[in-house]
């Protein structure tokens, strides 16, 4: 059996962490009768403000940083009606709906 090292052991308690946060999370939205289509739409945006927060509103940066082409994500932008330039230039905390 392989040893963890240290690094490994507090990745996989970062995970876990993570995990039951996003637990609690999902339970909160179906007790409450959110729809999948909510959630994700709601996921999808808060994700898409951390990414544009921390490339300081760089479309660019941050469709590479998610994994998109930049067109793809000017399109979720303008579905989400998100202000992509308003974190341009500085460190504007994420905002939801």
């Amino acid at each position: 059996m392989k040893s963890h090292s240290p690094d490994d052991r507090l990745r996989d308690d970062a995970t876990e962490d993570l995990n039951g946060q996003l637990d609690r999370l999902v339970n909160q939205l179906a007790s409450r009768g959110v729809t999948l289509s909510q959630a994700r739409e709601i996921f999808e945006r808060q994700f898409i403000l951390a990414s544009l927060q921390l490339n300081h509103g760089n479309i660019t940066n941050s469709a590479n940083h998610l994994g998109l082409h930049r067109n793809t994500l000017r399109n979720k932008v303008a579905t989400l009606q998100i202000q992509a330039t308003d974190y341009r230039g500085s460190s504007k905390r994420i905002q939801s709906r």
